[in-house]
């Protein structure tokens, strides 16, 4: 079976587990747990399928082993903030408060299950594009995969200074001025996670787009090919989470605001002044 297959299925058995376990323990945080987790499935079922041709599956393996750094860290950082222990995510509670039960369930089938795991498939298709041109490794790849890890290594610190301010916070009794973190990358950056999670995935495609022009699609062919739909749609839902996020956090601090007038969303950048944002 063409490995893109196996994918769908194992994705479309994802799907209805996640939907049921959401129905029966009313907690829609289910994908928010196998997030780290299908996708270096996925990529290593691509990988595997390399191997079992014959292959040069070199680049196959990088690809694989990325993901597999990326999702170990990413288990890692959400089982120490309880993920694994039947907390649900609080963002849903707030949703769900404004919205009637049919609604909420319509949203949770459709976007939080089915939309969120297509998403998780689309993510890997760069693999899928690798497996379609088994070219031998670049020094392009190299390059990517070094990125990649670079990127990885960002999101770690920025999780990590995160970690510990809320820690900090929590042992001064749940209130630590301004109330949310503003040091280390998170002064160049509102969300200086959610941007490195980001810039991985991009490299990702980027390494699948490389196997496509190494095996003669093109630099068009091979650069824009359909696989760029899940970095782009990855991107579209942060942005939209964060807009979410930032209008559930900007009422509980008032220095927020001003928190938001001199530092950067999700690019990284030097903070603005308050003298120039005043002017």
């Amino acid at each position: 079976m063409n490995p893109l297959g196996i994918v769908l299925v194992v994705a479309g058995v994802t799907c209805l587990g996640c939907w049921v376990a959401s129905l029966v323990t009313k907690d829609t945080s289910w994908v928010d747990r196998i997030w780290s987790i299908v996708p270096v499935v996925y990529i290593w079922i691509f990988a595997g399928a390399a191997l079992a041709d014959g292959e040069d599956a070199t680049r196959l393996l990088l690809m694989a082993v990325l993901a597999t750094l990326w999702g170990a860290r990413l288990t890692y950082n959400f089982a120490r903030k309880g993920g694994y222990t039947g907390t649900e995510d609080y963002r849903w509670a707030v949703l769900r408060g404004r919205m009637s039960t049919l609604q909420f369930q319509a949203f949770n089938l459709f976007f939080i299950v089915l939309y969120q795991n297509a998403l998780l498939v689309l993510i890997t298709l760069p693999a899928y594009v690798g497996w379609q041109h088994p070219t031998a490794l670049t020094g392009w790849d190299v390059l990517l995969g070094a990125l990649f890890v670079a990127f990885l290594v960002g999101e770690t610190a920025a999780d990590q200074q995160q970690w510990n301010f809320h820690r900090a916070k929590k042992a001064a009794g749940g209130h630590l001025a301004p109330g949310f973190v503003t040091t280390g990358l998170f002064r160049y950056s509102r969300h200086p996670n959610f941007f490195f999670e980001q810039a991985q995935w991009w490299m990702f495609y980027l390494l699948g787009a490389v196997a496509a022009v190494t095996a003669g699609a093109g630099f068009w062919g091979g650069f824009i090919n359909a696989s760029i739909i899940g970095p782009v749609l990855l991107t579209v839902l942060f942005i939209g989470s964060t807009i979410f996020t930032e209008s559930i956090t900007a009422p509980k601090y008032p220095a927020y605001a001003g928190y938001r007038k001199t530092t950067s969303m999700l690019i990284p950048w030097p903070p603005r002044s308050s003298a120039k944002v005043s002017a």
